[in-house]
């Protein structure tokens, strides 16, 4: 009697289940359970090469001069009005400081928009109220520094349209309501020499780097096709790992950057970045509809910078990922 019941008691929790399941199994197609097709299953849009004369009317807009970046119109928005330290260093604005947008232009004639925006926390709610208004989307709030004072954020920006002067100026109206200096004049004077033994890591990372004022950086992007939604992104948008030094002297430096994943990377990564005395500051998304789901790990180290490029390259090998064609962005 005692095995009836309990055969009894299993079959009524199965049909139970069942009826729990099937109203939102209902109507989806065999097959349709699985998995959501990658971007290379679907027709998606691509980018199309410009000219820096074809953003005028958004560099006016936006207030601000950019550039060319392969694919990109860039426009770089540094933070040299905050004084920020982190673990008794002073952040210089170029490691991690930088407010950036970029625009793509694609074959359907669309834009997109994707930036990061550097906010204090007493400005971040009044910028997204701005955001908002002016229908840009924030797609992730986080950090990429450890105890930091003062206390900042980083906010990524998306839009997908077809007026990107109207996006420069939503843009433009949230920037100015922050403390972002307004632009300095262009120079062509070479950045001078990083006070750091930049072939050693180069060597230790596989990629060849690039000097940003006295920051030197690395930057390696996905192998896959990386889509958003409909359009796909072009290499260094949005979808990369970056390694940043910020020398301190005596070939020591302070290191900064993200690494780009897939899901079954994570582990691997925090692993590997622990095990080589790297602190972790933030798992997070940059894209809310990417193809392959990406996911972003921020972090932090102060030490020999050859011997960090080398932890960071035992990271790096654990993910699908590639040097930047050219270099670092």
């Amino acid at each position: 009697m005692d095995n009836e019941r309990q055969q009894d008691t299993r079959s009524r929790r199965r049909v139970l289940a069942a009826a729990a399941l099937a109203p939102v199994l209902a109507g989806v197609p065999a097959g349709a359970r699985a998995l959501s097709p990658g971007p290379q299953d679907r027709a998606l849009v691509e980018p199309v090469m410009t000219k820096l004369a074809d953003w005028a009317d958004v560099g006016e807009a936006l207030g601000r001069p950019g550039d060319i970046r392969r694919f990109m119109y860039h426009t770089g928005l540094p933070r040299r009005d905050l004084t920020v330290f982190s673990r008794g260093i002073r952040i210089n604005p170029a490691l991690v400081l930088g407010s950036h947008v970029s625009f793509v232009r694609y074959a359907d004639h669309s834009t997109l928009l994707m930036g990061d925006a550097v906010v204090t926390e007493r400005e971040l709610q009044h910028f997204s109220d701005v955001l908002q208004e002016h229908g840009i989307m924030q797609t992730a709030i986080h950090k990429h520094l450890l105890a930091h004072e003062p206390d900042v954020w980083w906010v990524h920006l998306h839009a997908h349209g077809h007026d990107p002067v109207t996006v420069a100026r939503g843009l433009r109206a949230a920037f100015d309501c922050t403390g972002t200096p307004p632009a300095e004049p262009t120079t062509t004077t070479s950045s001078p020499p990083v006070d750091l033994d930049t072939a050693a890591i180069d060597a230790a990372l596989g990629v060849k780097g690039a000097t940003d004022g006295e920051i030197y950086r690395c930057t390696y992007v996905r192998r896959e096709t990386v889509a958003d939604g409909p359009v796909i992104l072009p290499p260094g948008l949005g979808a990369t790992t970056s390694v940043s030094f910020q020398p301190l002297g005596g070939g020591r430096a302070a290191l900064s950057g993200d690494l780009v994943m897939i899901a079954k990377e994570v582990q691997p990564v925090l692993v590997a970045l622990r095990r080589g005395g790297v602190e972790l500051v933030e798992v997070h998304h940059h894209n809310l509809t990417d193809e392959p789901r990406l996911f972003f790990v921020h972090y932090w180290a102060v030490g020999v910078a050859v011997s960090l490029a080398k932890a960071i390259r035992r990271a790096v090998d654990t993910t699908n990922v590639v040097p930047m064609p050219g270099g670092a962005a």
